[in-house]
């Protein structure tokens, strides 16, 4: 199978997306890889497999890369004597944070009908921003984690118990986030926020608590992933994610009760379907008094989280096979027509 990875991209995360680009490499080893890069400044080039590394990219050295137009029914190099179309089954987003995660991608490959596998754009836009996921979960019947909501205008002052955790509304990897042990710090963690959104979201820090990742997506049936309790520290800032999101070794399960993993499981359930069909997604669950609470969506998780998965290439190859399709709307104008034909009879 022919599958382009779609990285890089106008994001804060821009450089993450690079790392977990080339993890693919060993982990899609019986499939053709294509590697369609995004500038900074959202150009399209297609980047030599053989010699993708992440000095290609802080050098420069991408800009001597064919480049890419997208048009519809897929990318394609233009030359002096015409076009040529990459050739590609499926397009794999892999850019995280804005661009990739946003909706901006999705809408793209939708628009020119190219096959992909990420978030659909209403899906991207609720996952993408923390505000709305925490609307969507209460709506499905998730419990989340409580929460107030400030922005950059607002009065800054909250109403919870200290130590709360500052989260930028529209970004990932732990970038602009900080714990707030007590109200002098408020103000700093604030503007450090503020430096990268202009909303954000203060939620209770727990210490100590449990913390389940759960990955998965829908093919022709369920595929879940493992149940993963990920290494806790106070909180994994943006270098441990950056080094997280290279990983390509299956962990160990969480050693919990089956009834936690069908709890955790039917709460990502109702999260995926149908809204997220098409894509792979991992949901962040905390466990507080035996009652399960969703934390995050990652939309487009690090290494698409292959790392929990016995079975990853297969399951993509799968996912790839059983994408949403666009109803297709045949215009044939009869109204135009109509009005047309009445005025001739005028």
């Amino acid at each position: 199978m022919k599958i382009a990875i779609l990285f890089g991209g106008s994001s804060y995360e821009h450089e993450i997306s690079i790392v977990s680009a080339i993890t693919m490499k060993k982990v899609l080893k019986k499939s053709e890889l294509i590697y369609i890069f995004v500038s900074s400044d959202r150009k399209f080039y297609l980047i030599d497999t053989q010699k993708i590394n992440s000095k290609l990219f802080s050098s420069g050295e991408y800009k001597k890369s064919k480049a890419l137009t997208l048009k519809n029914g897929g990318f394609q190099i233009d030359g002096m004597f015409g076009s040529k179309t990459v050739d590609l089954d499926v397009a794999l987003n892999l850019i995280h944070g804005r661009d990739g995660e946003d909706g901006k991608i999705a809408s793209l490959m939708e628009f020119y009908q190219v096959p992909f596998i990420s978030p659909r754009m209403e899906a991207s836009a609720l996952s993408y921003n923390k505000l709305y996921t925490k609307f969507l979960a209460q709506s499905l019947g998730v419990k989340t984690v409580a929460y107030e909501y400030l922005s950059k205008n607002d009065v800054r002052k909250i109403s919870m118990d200290y130590p709360v955790i500052i989260k930028p509304v529209r970004l990932g990897s732990s970038i602009g986030v900080s714990i707030v042990k007590e109200a002098s710090e408020l103000d700093y963690a604030l503007d450090v926020a503020f430096e990268f959104d202009t909303d954000v979201i203060v939620e209770p820090f727990i210490e100590g608590v449990k913390e389940f990742n759960q990955a998965g997506s829908y093919t022709s049936e369920w595929e879940l992933s493992i149940v993963e309790e990920p290494h806790k520290e106070e909180f994994l800032d943006f270098e441990k994610k950056y080094m997280d999101f290279s990983r390509d070794s299956q962990v160990l399960a969480a050693d919990i009760s089956d009834e936690l993993k069908v709890k955790i499981q039917e709460s990502f359930k109702k999260i995926y379907d149908p809204l997220f069909r098409g894509s792979i997604i991992r949901c962040d669950f905390f466990v507080v008094d035996n009652e399960v609470l969703l934390n995050e969506i990652n939309p487009i998780p690090g290494s698409m989280a292959n790392y929990l998965f016995e079975d990853f290439e297969g399951m993509v190859h799968r996912l790839s096979n059983n994408l949403p399709k666009e109803q297709n709307i045949a215009v044939d104008y009869q109204y135009i027509h109509s009005i047309q034909s009445a005025k001739g009879k005028a």
